[in-house]
């Protein structure tokens, strides 16, 4: 069976939110404001103060200032640190954000540890993820018809990735099959829970984090291998000879070529690599002196999914 690829789409609504109770924490949303404003400094410090004294919400938006690397040097370490105490604490958006970050260091295990139990909590993105991983048997005990259902539920909430993901699980399943995934997934269908109310607040001064899913030929995507992906796999290495940027994963080296013709123009003479990986061809670009300057190759291509990679 065609394995599938984990939608780069995931990023949408992780990114750049931001979170205050919908309560009386004032201070917290003193701090949202005060990052609207461009003053990430003075919010990162009213977050810090109100996160070490167990705010979930300051948590997890301390969290995010770091993993942007405004009011603070970027910290994925750091990042992880903050997003952890608010997921632990139940707080939903900071178990999807830390899911997928630990995806993006290459700890896939216990990305799909927190990722299912916001899966669990009816979260789309979460849903996405963890149901193309159980399709696939990657990373997780293979389970079909309980992946299906997973991602049925993520696209019945309007994710785009994952009605696309769900468009290639019906070319690959059975209709008895797909039967019993829906069956699952109606059942199952309610809310997403949250530990408490909390009101969403976007922060227009930061930019969308792009949060990829490590990736191999066995695994994710909602991508038909005979058109450009959704998303693009990324693969963890320890060692680099510099940076590039990942823009998709296809079923012909040809497509991976068309695509790169369309965007080479904007890469400033970065040079295509094209990465066999079993049936399918990886299309990255580089190299980049720096892993700052690769995100900012792959900022000028949005909305093209796009992520940095370590060269080998």
């Amino acid at each position: 069976m065609r394995a599938l690829i984990i939608a780069a789409a995931l990023t949408a609504g992780v990114t750049g939110a931001l979170t205050a109770p919908a309560t009386a924490a004032t201070t917290v949303r003193a701090g949202i404001e005060a990052w609207q404003n461009g003053a990430h400094a003075e919010a990162v410090a009213i977050w810090r103060a109100l996160a070490e004294k167990g705010d979930q919400d300051a948590a997890f938006n301390l969290g995010q200032a770091y993993r942007l690397g405004k009011g603070v040097a970027a910290d994925s370490g750091e990042a992880k640190k903050w997003f952890e105490k608010a997921a632990k604490a139940g707080h939903l958006d900071a178990q999807v954000s830390l899911g997928l970050l630990l995806f993006d260091v290459g700890d896939r295990a216990a990305a799909l540890t927190w990722l299912r139990r916001a899966a669990e909590r009816g979260e789309p993105r979460a849903m996405l993820v963890t149901g193309t991983a159980m399709f696939n048997g990657d990373g997780v005990k293979r389970d079909a018809v309980l992946g299906y259902a997973y991602v049925s539920r993520a696209a019945a909430q309007g994710l785009a990735a994952a009605r696309a993901t769900l468009a290639d699980m019906d070319k690959m399943m059975p209709v008895k099959d797909r039967k019993k995934g829906l069956a699952i997934a109606l059942a199952a269908a309610k809310p997403a829970a949250t530990a408490k109310p909390v009101a969403t607040v976007r922060a227009s001064a930061a930019p969308k984090l792009a949060i990829p899913a490590k990736a191999r030929v066995k695994t994710v995507a909602p991508v038909t291998p005979a058109r450009p992906p959704k998303g693009a796999p990324w693969v963890a290495v320890t060692t680099s000879s510099g940076w590039r940027i990942q823009l998709g994963a296809f079923g012909t080296r040809g497509a991976a070529q068309a695509l790169f013709g369309r965007l080479g123009p904007s890469l400033g003479g970065a040079k295509a690599y094209y990465i066999p990986a079993g049936d399918m061809t990886r299309l990255q670009a580089g190299p980049f002196a720096s892993r700052a300057a690769a995100t900012d190759a792959c900022l000028r291509l949005r909305p093209q999914p796009c992520f940095t990679v370590a060269a080998k």
